[in-house]
């Protein structure tokens, strides 16, 4: 294995805008660059230069991208004087020395069944939203549906631990991940019927079946307007 940048604290930032730091200093990349190291980053494994090449630079022919991918290759900034990327037979895999955010957001989504967990870093962020890169589309994706999905998990636990406050603000951040999502404002109504807020569940309610009704011509589940109608005196309509 390949070893570490000696005496260098180097970290990625994936999720939010790309950012390569080097201890306290974010170190200057180009756009080819930055793709390059994402793309290693996200693929977690060694990869053939020509498979790199294809997805990084699609209209081009394969002479032509190999040459765009040597071209970002030596443009990288080589901090202590090693290479960012490690290269062997033909294979390029990003240096072991680089940690990622989206590695510790994965960990800490693993660990929200832990009780005490409250973090909600990373859990906020989608993976490089501002990029149309055709390659990140599936892992944007999964990234967003897993983080949303922990959101939720951690404020039910946070419900069951009477911990309200802090159930509201899970389930709020999933909401603002996506605000059609009618398990993550299930989540902020069952939070504030468990504390008590009537009024501030049946406000969410309809917030949310406003908000489905104009962007969807749809109306909220069965089992959400069950949800809220003991508070009614009544079943919840789809007016």
């Amino acid at each position: 294995m390949p070893s570490p940048i000696v005496g260098s604290s180097l970290r990625m930032t994936l999720l939010g805008e790309f950012a390569l730091i080097n201890d306290r200093s974010v170190l200057p990349i180009g756009l080819a660059g930055q793709r390059l190291l994402a793309y290693l980053a996200l693929r977690r494994g060694p990869m053939r230069r020509t498979q790199i090449a294809e997805a990084l630079w699609l209209a081009g022919t394969g002479a032509r991208a190999a040459a765009n991918l040597r071209a970002a290759m030596s443009r990288l900034p080589r901090p202590g004087g090693r290479s960012l990327v490690d290269t062997a037979a033909g294979h390029l895999t990003l240096s072991p020395a680089i940690d990622t955010d989206l590695r510790a957001c994965t960990a800490l989504m693993q660990q929200q069944d832990t009780p005490g967990t409250t973090d909600l870093r990373g859990l906020s962020d989608d993976l490089l939203p501002s990029w149309d890169d055709e390659w990140l589309v599936l892992e944007r994706e999964q990234h967003r549906q897993r983080r949303l999905h922990a959101l939720e998990r951690l404020s039910g636990r946070l419900c069951e631990d009477g911990r309200y406050e802090d159930a509201v603000c899970a389930a709020l951040a999933a909401v603002a991940g996506e605000p059609l999502r009618e398990s993550a404002h299930r989540c902020v109504i069952r939070a504030h019927l468990l504390e008590g807020n009537s009024a501030e569940a049946l406000r969410q309610y309809e917030l949310y079946r406003r908000l489905i009704r104009a962007d969807l011509g749809l109306s909220p589940s069965p089992a959400l307007r069950a949800l809220v109608a003991p508070l009614l005196g009544r079943p919840a309509d789809d007016e």
